[in-house]
């Protein structure tokens, strides 16, 4: 038995078993597939990545959201008082900017009756209340301000004026 195994090493034409010998074509398709399968599995793979790369991932924070609203005495009529009472009022948001507490401010341009917004981050609600009532729009009554806690994304900013 030993000796013919070692003649049909030696001999190519020697008798192999039929299972042994793949049919002419079957190899080359194979490895196709096999190839094909290992392809399939990495882009599952990296595509599985890329959308876990790709969920946005917050770090959150509470601010405080001022909505200003008409006030008991608000007029559209443009008058000095109302001009002195604005003037003043843009003061007060340049002061609370300068605190880094009031980060985001400005106006609704609807013509409705919310006339604008306050974004304030490191106070509480109470803080930023007595911060606000400073104001002279507050003040006159021409304004009034409701405080609410808001939940968003950490880091809100407004560049500098240029």
């Amino acid at each position: 038995m030993f000796a013919s195994r070692i003649a049909r090493r030696a001999d190519p034409r020697a008798e192999r078993p039929l299972h042994s010998i793949p049919p002419s074509g079957i190899l080359p398709r194979m490895r196709k597939i096999l190839a094909a399968t290992i392809l399939s599995v990495a882009c599952t793979a990296l595509a599985a990545d890329a959308r876990q790369q790709a969920e946005p991932k917050y770090e959150m924070t509470t601010y405080v959201l001022g909505l200003l609203v008409k006030g008991p005495n608000w007029t559209a009529e443009s008058t000095p008082e109302t001009k002195r009472i604005q003037e003043g009022h843009m003061a007060n948001i340049r002061k609370m900017a300068e605190t880094g507490r009031l980060v985001v401010a400005g106006p609704i341009s609807d013509g409705g009756d919310l006339r604008g917004i306050f974004i304030f981050q490191g106070v509480t609600i109470e803080e930023a209340r007595r911060m606000a009532e400073a104001d002279p729009a507050i003040e006159s009554g021409r304004l009034k301000l409701n405080l609410h806690p808001w939940f968003a994304a950490k880091g809100l900013k407004v560049d500098p004026p240029k």
